[in-house]
């Protein structure tokens, strides 16, 4: 994925996460839904278009339409007010993809991506909770991971892509700190999120 791309996924997981948090009211994250929405369709579509058959490419882009589907299928829900099982059920699907995108990356030992992929689809699959199967209890949980997520996964990646800084990395290390970050972070939010009932709105 793109590091500017990847900037705006994270920009846009922080806004949903606090709108589930019931920090943001949902129809004002409708904007920002469609625009990064929009973004991560129009990019892969460019990059499959320009790939002169390169199947590398290729799969690398087809994995941003599950993004860019997931904020317009957002933002349609939100603005429409329709009730958010279809959305739910994408987002399984998308959760099931994410998998196999890490499994790839492992594949090509691009470790840290593939845990980044693995954060992907345990978020997903939140969200299939959440609005699939009308787990609201999920509600707030969802909304701090995605929010975290937003910056782990997104924001803090692309910067250090944009600055040529991820590359000094180590991949393996950066894999096993961000495994260790999610396991003890989201493991110690989900005991606290059974503690107290949600109350946040399941419309995301």
């Amino acid at each position: 994925m793109g590091a500017v791309g990847l900037l705006y996924v994270g920009a846009i997981l922080f806004l949903n996460g606090c709108m589930l948090l019931g920090w943001v009211n949902a129809k004002s994250a409708v904007p920002l839904n469609i625009f990064v929405g929009i973004l991560q369709v129009i990019t892969p579509t460019y990059l499959i278009f320009t790939a002169n058959g390169d199947t590398a490419q290729i799969l690398g882009a087809s994995g941003l339409y599950l993004f860019g589907f997931t904020y317009l299928y957002v933002a349609f829900n939100i603005w429409n007010d329709f009730e958010g099982t279809g959305l739910g059920f994408f987002s399984l699907f998308v959760a099931v993809c994410a998998v196999v995108y890490a499994a790839i990356a492992f594949n090509d030992q691009d470790y840290a991506f593939g845990v980044i992929w693995l954060y992907w689809a345990y978020l997903w699959l939140l969200f299939f909770f959440l609005l699939g199967r009308g787990k609201e209890n999920l509600g707030r949980y969802t909304g701090a991971v995605a929010a975290i997520q937003g910056w782990v996964t997104g924001a803090i990646p692309a910067f250090l892509l944009l600055t040529g800084r991820w590359a000094e990395l180590n991949n393996q290390t950066v894999a096993i700190v961000l495994a260790v970050f999610g396991v003890v972070v989201f493991g110690g939010l989900l005991v606290m999120a059974r503690s107290k009932p949600s109350t946040a709105p399941a419309t995301a």
